[in-house]
């Protein structure tokens, strides 16, 4: 069993690779508008921190606790009135530790930290750029730092809290606008794409049609054509359907030629073998003739005769088969009437049991009690049905050397009756079984003039059984050649016995 593989149509490549594009685009063009307001408003922190942290730079004299607010640090964008910055940490530290740590709130409200929790700020260096840093329960500030003339610094941050809630804000914004606007375009991007895609489709569907048609044999109308609109030339999808057309153009008149030369065959065929039928009954008679009186002939005339009649009675056999190949290729109809298989079969084996009593020929018939015997009836032409299992019984008689076991078995179901003709001998070669129900087919010459065989026998059979509907099969290694006929069912409506509802002449 093959197991396919899902193959993206080329509508779904072109919808997906356009959502994916417009995702990259939507997410850098949203990364980079998140960086840069990020940026931007990280700017305006550090200014504001700047600005603070030099008012606080020169405290006034007496109590440092008792001093003016800072400037206004720029409208309090980023989390702040205009007379003072929400969240602002004061630190001074002196030789190394934090002997004072005040929040200030908006409106001036200040509440004392912990040495601990404020001694992060340590770590920014006086009069370099603002830093980062990570308090405890606080989260994060931007701080700066500046020596005062005492020996003490002066650590002065602002809360990023606010800062980072716009960031975050701004991104869960854009995903939203993007994700809704990438959704759109997608099914925009279908719609279009298939639109497009309509005369490709069209195309594809004129090819699939011509792909089923049945283009091995017989008469082929190959009308089938992309229709003009589709084979403009001056579109990519229509060069396609234009050339599909005059390739369409060629196989058609390919094939008319292929039908008008296998037309001329059958007819000569059929006339050869209908004149050489006269020619050959004369023969035989006069064969006939000649035979009854042989007393009158020397032995050696009389050895010739015997030669002469068993070439004729070659020549005529093979005169018929070409004849009822040269009717069912014409698809004249055969005979339709209910057929008993299991006595075809039964004389078949009998008829290759005489002939040939050096094989060892075996019958395998269902019991009576287990099958009924309109199991095993089939409505057909039953002088074909019959040269098909003798065909069949001939080729192993023939092919097979003496002492080769042949075994035909004999089968019915609702669906039809199979027959199987089963042998032991050296088998079918692999390079020709392919070709085996093919006319004239032969394994080797010489053992095909040893035997006589013609090479029409299978192709017979798998002619017969397609006319009657059936299914034949061939299986072979050394030792095990198989062949199986599959026969329909008969239908439900019944036949009356010996009425030919249609006969070939």
């Amino acid at each position: 069993m093959t197991v396919r593989s899902w193959a993206p149509s080329l509508q779904s490549r072109l919808v997906v690779t356009t959502v994916l594009l417009l995702t990259l685009v939507s997410g850098v063009v949203g990364a980079g508008a998140a960086l840069s307001l990020r940026g931007y408003l990280y700017r305006q922190l550090d200014q504001q921190v700047g600005e603070i942290v030099r008012f606080r730079a020169d405290p006034p004299p007496g109590d440092p606790d008792r001093r003016p607010p800072p400037p206004d640090a720029g409208g309090g964008f980023v989390g702040g009135g205009p007379e003072r910055p929400a969240d602002t940490l004061e630190v001074v530290v002196d030789d190394g530790r934090v002997v004072r740590a005040v929040l200030i709130g908006r409106g001036g409200t200040s509440r004392a930290l912990p040495a601990d929790q404020a001694a992060p700020a340590i770590a920014v260096a006086p009069g370099g750029p603002p830093d980062t840093v990570e308090l405890e329960g606080l989260g994060p500030y931007r701080a700066a730092a500046v020596a005062r003339p005492d020996g003490t610094v002066v650590v002065v941050g602002l809360s990023t809290a606010a800062l980072e809630n716009t960031v975050d804000e701004l991104v869960a914004r854009e995903a939203a606008i993007f994700g809704v606007g990438v959704v759109l375009a997608g099914v925009a991007a279908a719609f279009l794409t298939r639109r497009t895609l309509r005369p490709l489709h069209r195309v594809s569907a004129t090819a699939r049609r011509v792909s089923e048609l049945p283009l091995s044999s017989g008469e082929v109308e190959l009308a089938d054509r992309v229709p003009e609109a589709d084979a403009d030339d001056r579109s990519e999808v229509g060069r396609v359907g234009a050339a599909l057309n005059r390739m369409l153009g060629h196989v058609a008149a390919a094939l008319a030629a292929r039908q008008e030369s296998e037309t001329r065959v059958r007819r000569f065929v059929a006339d050869a073998s209908h004149e050489l039928r006269t020619p050959l009954a004369a023969i035989r008679g006069y064969h006939e003739l000649a035979v009854r009186r042989g007393g009158d002939v020397p032995d050696e005339v009389a050895g010739l005769l015997d030669r002469m009649g068993a070439q004729t009675e070659r020549m005529s056999a093979l005169v018929e088969d070409l004849l009822l190949l040269a009717r069912l290729d014409a698809g004249r109809p055969l005979a339709r009437e209910p057929v008993d298989l299991a006595r075809v079969v039964v004389d078949a084996v009998t008829d290759a049991h005489a002939a040939a009593p050096d094989h060892r020929w075996a019958l395998d018939l269902p019991d009576a009690e287990d099958e009924e015997p309109a199991a095993l009836e089939v409505v057909g032409d039953p002088e074909r049905l019959h040269q098909v299992v003798a065909n069949l019984l001939g080729n192993a008689r023939t092919h097979a050397p003496p002492g080769t076991g042949v075994t035909v078995r004999l089968r019915g179901g609702p669906d039809g009756v199979r027959l199987e003709v089963a042998d032991d001998g050296p088998g079918i070669p692999a390079d020709l079984l392919p070709h085996v129900t093919e006319r004239f087919a032969r394994g080797d010459a010489g053992r095909a003039r040893t035997t006589g065989s013609t090479g029409l026998g299978l192709a017979i059979v798998a002619a017969v059984v397609a006319e009657h509907g059936g299914r034949l099969e061939i299986t072979s290694v050394p030792g095990d050649t198989r062949v199986t006929v599959a026969v329909p069912a008969a239908p439900s409506a019944p036949v009356a016995p010996g009425v030919r509802l249609s006969s070939g002449p």
